[in-house]
């Protein structure tokens, strides 16, 4: 199973959009994750027309409807793999053993806020930001990620969506 996970979009905001390379990978996944900070709710819908599910959790910046339509947190699970999602993970400092404690019993936990890129493990579990498809402030480039989910095992990876 192919899943396309972004955070952060921010959208609308003036004419931007996301690359059509982060669209193709939403297109082409079987499972759409979001992180929060979706922004409008008609931002979210033009996500769902896309085609493959979504999953997502509200973010700080979400407008009211969103806030009380999606969840805090939650756990998604994909062929065997349980999946964490929050948006605001809590100070750097005692992070990951925090999101652990959070999700206890997931296979990954996937965060934003930061709009900083993670792929690491932490005992035995990925702990996850895709960064931001739209807005890289401090990171070296726009990012999302792409999970493999196949029985039980979870492959990451890092897709650079440029400058």
């Amino acid at each position: 199973m192919r899943i396309a996970v972004i955070s952060d979009t921010h959208l609308p905001r003036g004419s931007r959009s996301l690359a059509e390379q982060c669209m193709e990978r939403l297109r082409a996944a079987d499972l759409i994750l979001h992180g929060g900070d979706i922004v409008g709710a008609g931002f979210l819908d033009e996500l769902r027309a896309l085609g493959p599910p979504i999953e997502a959790v509200y973010g700080n910046m979400d407008e009211p409807d969103l806030k009380t339509s999606l969840p805090k947190e939650r756990v998604v699970e994909a062929e065997g793999v349980r999946i964490g999602l929050v948006h605001i993970p809590g100070p750097r400092v005692g992070r990951d053993a925090r999101l652990l404690a959070r999700f206890p019993g997931c296979d990954a936990i996937v965060f934003g806020h930061t709009h900083v890129p993670q792929v690491e493990q932490y005992e035995g579990v990925w702990i996850l930001n895709p960064g931001s498809p739209t807005e890289r402030r401090s990171a070296p480039a726009r990012t999302m990620l792409e999970l493999v989910a196949s029985s039980g095992d979870l492959a990451p990876t890092l897709v650079s969506l440029g400058t």
